[in-house]
């Protein structure tokens, strides 16, 4: 659940721009084909619509992309709001989580049979469907769980951790060498919540993919599941073997910075560390591995973010597929604009270039099968005013302010307001 911080006047300015050029392209010919595109773009994505300009009039001149960028936090979903009762522009581009919006209430045109949603990987499909059907084409993603200092794992021959039992060894470990096991930064609600999150996909969701749907029936709780028990005490765990006095203090570069200097050997982040990381030392190696569950069988989280949709009332059905197809075809394309936004790809037989040195284990993750969309919780649990509220819970059971079942329980409380939009 990171922190998504748009740039809405880059965004303005760039696709303006690419706008400005790309009507000046076939601005006779009776042919061309001008598709509208609202772009929900958070501050990594602001100047991809030229990339994709360039690729699509190379193939399909007579196609022409009329963009309308905004900020996705802020903007997208009011637009949206406005476009579905004048019409939806023929492309949307958001998150994997507004297909589940917006596929619910029937206004995406369905992708399941389309030749290039082959091109998905198959973890990323389940993120998009709605009813047995694909309504979105998941492009890139920033991954989640453990980043570590792979200098200080092998200094003291330490192996990445499987189960919970590895996960304490190691913990005792460095902190036999006098180490703190966890960089962690609990200032932002956000991080507790994403930390919360992450969790709960491994040992909650996976096993009972509905559980929120239960907990709204009544037939699930947070105070009686042993699994979102479980959860609040990994919480606890990582604060306990933190720097306990300046967690609630810290922000995220100095948190990172720790991470990098060696002061600690572990955080439990996303890849928008990354550019932290490298921004601090470009010679640091680090890794990821999954948060070890309960079952010993976790799997390393991906948070997909470029998400195109398309509107299922538009007159250009085959320019749209088109134009999916190239995006979703052109692996030059799609490897420009991973290095370009410092993320993962969502396509098959693409690997970003960009200096990552925990690629080769998000590469393993996803050659086993091991990677797991965590909007299998983010879709089933609004974040604001419950998960960030559970978060501020959280906050108070791991400081000792108050007990772990008072904070569970007033998760339970807040069971009205938990379903996401």
């Amino acid at each position: 659940m990171k922190k998504v911080i748009a740039c809405v006047l880059l965004s303005a300015l760039l696709c303006g721009a690419a706008s400005a050029k790309s009507s000046g392209k076939k601005k006779n010919s009776e042919k061309q084909i001008v598709l509208k595109v609202l772009a929900g773009q958070s501050t990594t994505d602001a100047g991809i619509e030229k990339l994709i300009d360039k690729a699509v009039a190379k193939k399909y001149p007579d196609i022409r992309l009329d963009w309308e960028c905004v900020d996705w936090g802020q903007d997208f979903h009011p637009k949206m709001q406005v476009y579905i009762q004048s019409g939806l522009p023929d492309i949307m581009i958001g998150k994997a989580q507004d297909v589940i919006t917006y596929g619910s209430q029937d206004l995406l045109g369905d992708m399941t049979n389309a030749s290039y949603t082959k091109e998905i990987l198959p973890a990323a499909k389940t993120g998009v469907t709605v009813n047995n059907k694909v309504y979105g084409l998941t492009y890139n993603a920033q991954y989640q769980g453990v980043y570590y200092n792979r200098t200080l794992f092998k200094k003291y021959n330490i192996t990445v951790p499987r189960t919970l039992d590895d996960l304490n060894n190691i913990i005792a470990a460095f902190k036999a060498k006098g180490l703190t096991p966890f960089a962690t930064h609990f200032l932002d609600t956000w991080s507790i919540g994403n930390i919360a999150m992450q969790f709960a996909v491994n040992d909650v969701f996976r096993d009972i993919p509905d559980w929120g749907d239960r907990f709204r029936a009544g037939t699930k709780n947070f105070s009686t599941d042993p699994g979102y028990k479980a959860v609040y005490e990994y919480c606890k765990l990582i604060y306990d073997n933190t720097w306990t006095k300046e967690t609630f203090s810290m922000e995220q570069t100095a948190c990172d910075a720790k991470l990098v200097q060696g002061k600690a050997a572990m955080k439990v982040s996303g890849s928008w560390s990354i550019q932290n990381f490298l921004d601090i030392d470009q010679s640091f190696d680090f890794g990821i591995f999954p948060f070890p569950n309960r079952t010993g069988d976790s799997k390393l989280l991906f948070e997909p973010n470029i998400t195109f949709m398309k509107s299922k009332k538009s007159s250009e059905q085959g320019a749209i597929d088109r134009v999916l197809d190239v995006i979703a075809t052109d692996k030059e394309l799609a490897l420009e604009i991973c290095n370009y936004t410092k993320t993962a790809s969502m396509l098959k037989d693409v690997t970003p270039t960009f200096p990552n040195p925990s690629q080769k284990d998000i590469d393993m993750y996803a050659a086993e099968g091991k990677i797991q969309d965590v909007n299998l919780g983010n879709n089933q649990l609004q974040w604001g005013g419950f998960q960030d509220e559970n978060a501020k819970d959280i906050a108070e059971y791991v400081q000792g302010k108050i007990d772990i079942q008072t904070a569970l329980k007033a998760a339970d409380a807040r069971r009205s307001i938990s379903k996401t939009e």
